[in-house]
């Protein structure tokens, strides 16, 4: 099993390698409940044998939408992959008209959910889903096909040997998924990765990886349906690492105290928030301890790697790491050894205060089409710089356009999206996939994001937000005139708003009790103003997901035009200009000193 060509040959590898009694583990109620490496396959072939007693064919499509990481779904991940059919992973919390779009488009004919929450939002839009022939869910739901029912369809194994036959005639380079990411046009794309598109980029991103294999436990937090979480898991798999799924955001404290992982996946937002709520502990020390503990603090933002702050920086740190940073260890679960962040840039401060902390963040760059990961950090062999997102794969070769433009080719690059050939012939030329990101190379190899090509950003957390779709819809308000979406690398979405001040004059004469003012300084100053134009806001927002909704907004006096630079002549936002303008207001809402 030394040859891993396809994603179900991880398992088996792990298998035969090391044979975990707890390579998947999930928590039910107040009990973590362990599936060995041996049940893992044993169920996920049940799954094969009874997708084939429902006439299940190749290439046909099974969605899977899970609120959470959990057993399951590796064990669905499996069992689906073999039988030579592709697994359609889908975020839980988009729109239902989302759901429907998806299911429609990839001509899913089953689809798995996690919960009551997905199950209804799913049949909701069910009737207008033609070729989806039924939906199985994993928590037991009065009236709905449960997972159990395919465990139990799948349990006689006179099938196994059609089931083996199937997994013979599948190539590495036959499609495996179809992961739905969000266009410009708001439309999501799927993009289509094949066996070996993941595979390679497992098998190269090992190399930077400093695990011991089959020793280490990891918490599985990051959504399972992006490729970044998954492809990791895959690795996981293949090193013999013990997976725990975290039961939530809000349970992940007590999650990494209970599992105490030696390794984890974080996407900058989450990292924000351990940052921030330990800052706000160290607000609340007095005397000597609250000094000691901005002493050390002060030394991880001026962390450098491999000593190069010199003996006595080292020294002190020695000394902060048993004093201040064995505390950030502790609350950690006492075991972490490594971070791996990506999905999003990542604060240099962040960086530099965990891993000094001995806590190493690795930032790696990637997007969806390239399975996910294009470079990566590694702290050995001087492979780790601060503010860059390490070198290139071994097997990635990645070179930079005239305009700036990064352009990946490789094994791991997908082979297009999904019924939509426009798309793909504008991603993919001469065999490169342009990635709409803007970066360079410094003279040792180490590539660094500078920009977005694209007016399309993430926000800290990871998701996409598409600023043209937000702020069309919101412009169809009587109360805002110009607006600019903002958040390129912070923790929610904002906007900058110029209010339509001949409007609000006509609506205050129908309003007597709202007093404006004269200047527009005194009106966008009024709070009865604001008050009003955050209902505009609230009500607009319902038509986006909560990642891409605008969480706050300040209104601008002036308005904007050409003239003052605001605007092209073609009446296009000026974005960089804007944002240069209004720093003073951006300051404002995301609190940067």
């Amino acid at each position: 099993m030394s040859n891993i060509t396809r994603l179900f040959d991880f398992p088996y590898y792990q298998l035969e390698k090391y044979n975990l009694p707890d390579a998947l583990v999930t928590k039910y109620g107040n009990e973590w409940v362990k599936t060995s490496t041996e049940e893992y396959l044993n169920k996920a072939n049940a799954i094969s044998r009874a997708f084939l007693r429902l006439n299940i064919q190749k290439n046909d499509k099974v969605a899977i939408i899970s609120s959470t990481n959990r057993t399951e779904w590796h064990i669905f991940d499996i069992g689906i992959l073999q039988t030579g059919a592709q697994t359609v992973p889908i975020y839980p919390t988009i729109a239902a008209e989302d759901y429907e779009y998806i299911l429609n488009h990839s001509e899913s004919k089953y689809c798995i959910v996690s919960d009551l929450e997905v199950y209804n939002k799913l049949t909701s839009v069910k009737a207008n889903i033609p070729n989806l022939v039924a939906i199985y869910t994993f928590d037991s739901i009065p009236g709905a096909k449960n997972w159990k029912e395919l465990l139990e369809l799948g349990a006689d194994n006179s099938n196994q040997s059609e089931v083996e036959a199937r997994k013979d005639a599948i190539n590495t380079t036959d499609l495996a998924t179809i992961i739905y990411t969000s266009g410009t046009t708001g439309r999501p794309k799927g993009v289509m990765l094949t066996h070996q598109n993941i595979v390679s980029d497992v098998l190269m991103s090992a190399e930077r990886v400093p695990f011991t294999p089959g020793s280490y436990r990891a918490l599985s937090f990051l959504p399972i349906c992006h490729i970044f979480e998954r492809m990791i898991l895959y690795l996981y798999q293949y090193f013999g690492v013990s997976v725990y799924f975290a039961e939530s955001i809000d349970k992940i404290s007590d999650n990494l105290k209970e599992v105490q992982p030696n390794v984890m996946t974080v996407v900058p937002r989450l990292l924000e928030k351990v940052y921030d709520k330990i800052m706000a502990k160290g607000h609340d020390l007095t005397g000597i301890k609250k000094k000691l503990f901005f002493w050390a603090t002060g030394l991880g933002v001026q962390y450098k790697p491999y000593s190069e702050n010199g003996f006595l920086y080292e020294f002190q740190l020695k000394i902060a790491r048993k004093l201040i940073f064995s505390k950030w260890q502790e609350a950690l679960g006492g075991e972490l050894k490594l971070l791996v962040s990506g999905s999003a840039a990542l604060q240099q401060r962040l960086t530099k205060t965990f891993t000094a902390a001995g806590i190493p963040v690795m930032e790696g760059y990637g997007l969806t089409e390239t399975s996910p990961v294009i470079s990566v950090n590694d702290m050995r062999n001087n492979g780790f710089r601060v503010g860059t997102v390490g070198k290139v794969l071994n097997g990635v070769e990645v070179k930079i356009a005239e305009d700036g433009e990064i352009l990946c080719k490789g094994p791991n690059v997908m082979i297009g999206y999904y019924k939509d050939e426009e798309q793909t012939n504008q991603a993919l030329k001469d065999g490169y996939f342009h990635t709409g990101d803007i970066g360079e190379f410094d003279s040792e190899g180490f590539l660094r994001i500078t920009d977005r090509k694209k007016e399309m950003f993430k926000t800290s957390g990871g998701k996409y937000v598409a600023p043209q779709l937000l702020e069309n819809t919101f412009k169809q308000s009587l109360f805002i005139e110009q607006i600019m979406v903002i958040g390129e690398g912070e923790k929610m979405p904002a906007a900058f708003i110029q209010p339509s001040f001949d409007f609000l004059k006509d609506w205050a004469i129908k309003h007597p009790d709202v007093k404006l003012g004269e200047t527009n300084e005194e009106i966008i100053s009024n709070p009865i103003i604001i008050k009003r134009i955050q209902e505009e806001i609230d009500y607009y927002n319902k038509k986006f997901g909560n990642w891409e909704q605008v969480k706050r907004f300040e209104l601008t006096p002036d308005i904007w035009s050409i003239e003052q630079g605001h605007l092209t002549p073609t009446m296009k936002l000026k974005r960089k200009i804007i944002l240069e303008k209004y720093k003073n207001l951006y300051q404002k809402i995301y609190g940067h000193e």
